[in-house]
């Protein structure tokens, strides 16, 4: 891991606050059974902004190790809408100096090159079949899938009354040899380890 900045703790003041935002924007983010499509581009866009998020609370394994200039790359199955708005988000910027990339993947690729990959929920069928090639690897699954915990993903989406939350599987993550950040796990809606 790089040194830290002499600006460090300014700069972790600023991601907490963001921090803070995004939650309070998770807070008004709307669903229901007869949802409007405000409603599924606002729960859509907290997804994206999750995604974004979880990157900096998550420790990945051998970053030193890494070739000079490899993007830091989000790939996303089965979600073309949240996958525009993550690119957006993420349009210029960057994680540990690795630019963040944001790429839509098919069931065919082999998410090799993925530091964080995203399924759908068109994909519930495929999942566990989808998941258990990265099973394993440093890569961070998120999923929004009822049960896909137990598939083996590390952080699942859910809808608890009107708010977007998500819960996490540390044997997942300790599986893939991902440090998640004690702050992550403190907003999750509930954290999963067998022992």
């Amino acid at each position: 891991m790089n040194p830290a900045p002499p600006d460090r703790p300014q700069r972790s003041l600023v991601r907490r606050a963001v921090w803070l935002v995004m939650l309070a924007a998770v807070a008004c983010a709307t669903t229901g059974g007869a949802q409007t499509n405000a409603a599924r581009a606002s729960e859509r866009s907290v997804k994206a902004a999750y995604l974004y998020k979880f990157a900096e609370y998550v420790d990945w394994p051998d970053v030193s190790l890494l070739p000079a200039g490899q993007p830091f790359t989000i790939g996303v199955l089965g979600a073309a809408a949240l996958a525009d708005d993550l690119a957006r988000m993420t349009e210029d910027r960057t994680l540990d100096d690795r630019v963040i990339t944001v790429r839509r993947v098919t069931p065919s690729e082999t998410f090799d090159d993925l530091d964080v990959l995203f399924i759908a929920d068109g994909e519930r069928g495929n999942l566990r079949a989808l998941l258990s090639p990265v099973k394993g690897r440093p890569i961070l699954t998120v999923t929004e899938s009822e049960g896909a915990l137990a598939d083996g993903s590390i952080i699942n989406f859910t809808v608890s009354g009107e708010r977007v939350r998500f819960e996490v599987s540390l044997d997942a993550a300790q599986a893939s040899r991902l440090k998640l950040s004690s702050r992550l796990l403190a907003v999750a809606a509930s954290v999963l380890q067998s022992q």
